[in-house]
């Protein structure tokens, strides 16, 4: 791609990238608990007056506290936690491939599947980038979402036709940050440059990637290309749900109601101490004597005025309506965790719950991480299929993929434990294992079982001697 026709793809993508930019931000200040009522702070929440508040006159209402409640990033890593902590396990029906697809996902695959699903929750869908580096391994990494601008068929069929990837690095020629713009499509990678996101001296970067001879693998120069030799787009989407919309535009209001009504009960509660004390006919000379007489004589001179005389001091103060704030707080966190489909983490005072009951309390939770894990499945799917082919199986792409997800939450192991020796003999052991609660890999418990057989067995299948029975009988030949 030449530099006028990469211009001209960043100008027609440019209005769809902020559209989504903004939207990520927004998401990620509220995971970051930097809601809307902290603008006025730069994000940050504290407690303090309102200098304009002073300014006006207002002396009964100086408080301006403005905190922030956490809930989005409670309810993000609610479910990332729920259906992310631990790994899917991944069987293509053949041992050896799947402890390869294992190691090349590696010790952090949770971890990072934790990550896409923040991301897809902040962003509406995250994305993993995979290449194979120098020594010739296949390596994958997340993908800021705000880096990332699809383009897609228009067809029915929604395919990945090409992808623009831009994001700031630092020049060390120039010693400043300068914008990357990557082109990606289904054979090669184009790298340009610009001073700024708005394409200021676009140009190719030539010596972004080294150039080898195929003959004799030495390094022959640089270029602005890449053939990078998937036959496909290397970047895979994780979507959160069929629009891609972040979770937090389905309670973003709520979250903003309750922060109205807790600060202003705040501010009211500081204010209330401002106690203003109104002086009728107050026999002193001024209020530094009122102050003096009040703090050591505990009492203060008053003018009589005669009849129908109405001398004393009143108070101004502030009337809270608390009942109608704690119903209305309590009314609007529990819409927060309906709409979100989460778990109230102070809802729940059950003790020695049955598995019935705590199934209830994750029912909605489990709604929204079965509808991520249904997205997250065909992505996943498209993973292991690129490490399939990386280690040349022959029908990687055809081959079934059956993936187990395992969710994380409180549960009643002893009902668990009951069902599985009751069905124990009427169900495979791969069934019963993986039901198993103690089991953490369910693979590993089938290994382990054939390991335990072979050391009972002496190898034809005959039981080995556990209970002495050998000498029993050489003692016998003895006697006879």
């Amino acid at each position: 791609m030449d530099v006028k026709a990469m211009k001209k793809l960043l100008e027609n993508t440019k209005q769809s990238r902020v559209n989504f930019i903004n939207k990520y931000q927004k998401s990620k200040d509220y995971y970051q608990n930097k809601n809307d009522i902290t603008i006025k702070n730069g994000g940050e929440s504290k407690t303090k007056e309102d200098d304009a508040a002073k300014k006006e006159k207002n002396p009964l209402r100086p408080a301006d506290n403005r905190v922030s409640s956490n809930f989005h990033q409670l309810l993000v890593d609610q479910e990332a936690g729920y259906l992310a902590t631990k790994p899917p396990s991944i069987d293509v029906g053949d041992d050896k491939t799947n402890e390869e697809i294992k190691n090349t996902l590696g010790d952090n695959f949770a971890l990072r599947l934790n990550e896409l699903v923040v991301d897809a929750a902040n962003a509406g869908v995250a994305w993993l980038h995979y290449w194979i580096d120098d020594d010739g391994q296949f390596r994958y990494a997340l993908v800021s979402p705000d880096q990332v601008t699809p383009i897609y068929s228009s067809d029915l069929n929604r395919k990945l036709v090409a992808l623009r990837r831009s994001y700031q690095e630092f020049d060390p020629d120039s010693g400043k940050d300068i914008w990357v713009h990557e082109y990606w499509d289904d054979t090669s990678v184009t790298a340009f440059r610009s001073k700024d996101e708005q394409f200021t001296d676009l140009e190719p970067i030539e010596d972004r990637f080294n150039v080898y001879d195929l003959t004799t693998d030495e390094l022959i120069g640089t270029s602005s290309v890449n053939n990078h030799g998937f036959g496909r787009i290397p970047f895979i989407a994780f979507p959160k749900n069929k629009e891609q919309q972040p979770d937090l535009y389905h309670y973003k209001g709520l979250i903003d109601v309750y922060d109205k009504i807790y600060n202003g009960y705040v501010n009211d509660l500081d204010d209330i101490q401002q106690v203003i004390l109104i002086l009728k006919n107050y026999g002193g000379q001024n209020l530094d004597e009122f102050r003096e007489d009040l703090k050591r004589y505990k009492s203060i001179k008053l003018r009589s005025m005669g009849g129908g005389d109405d001398s004393g001091v009143d108070q101004l103060t502030i009337d809270i309506p608390t009942e109608a704030r704690n119903s209305m707080l309590e009314t609007t966190k529990t819409n927060i965790f309906v709409h979100a489909q989460g778990i109230d983490p102070t809802d729940f005072k059950t003790n020695n719950a049955t598995g019935t009951a705590i199934k209830m309390l994750y029912s909605h939770l489990e709604l929204k991480a079965a509808k991520t894990e249904a997205y997250f499945r065909d992505a996943l799917t498209e993973l292991v299929r690129a490490i399939m082919r990386w280690l040349n199986i022959k029908d990687a792409d055809s081959v079934r993929i059956n993936q187990t997800w395992t969710r994380t939450a409180i549960q009643n192991d002893v009902e668990r434990a009951q069902v599985v020796s009751q069905l124990a003999n009427y169900t495979s052991k791969e069934a019963i294992a993986k039901a198993n609660p103690i089991v953490e890999d369910w693979q590993e418990e089938l290994k382990d079982q054939q390991e335990d057989l072979k050391n009972r067995t002496d190898g034809f299948g005959n039981p080995n001697n556990l209970n002495g029975d050998d000498d029993d009988e050489q003692e016998d030949s003895k006697k006879s």
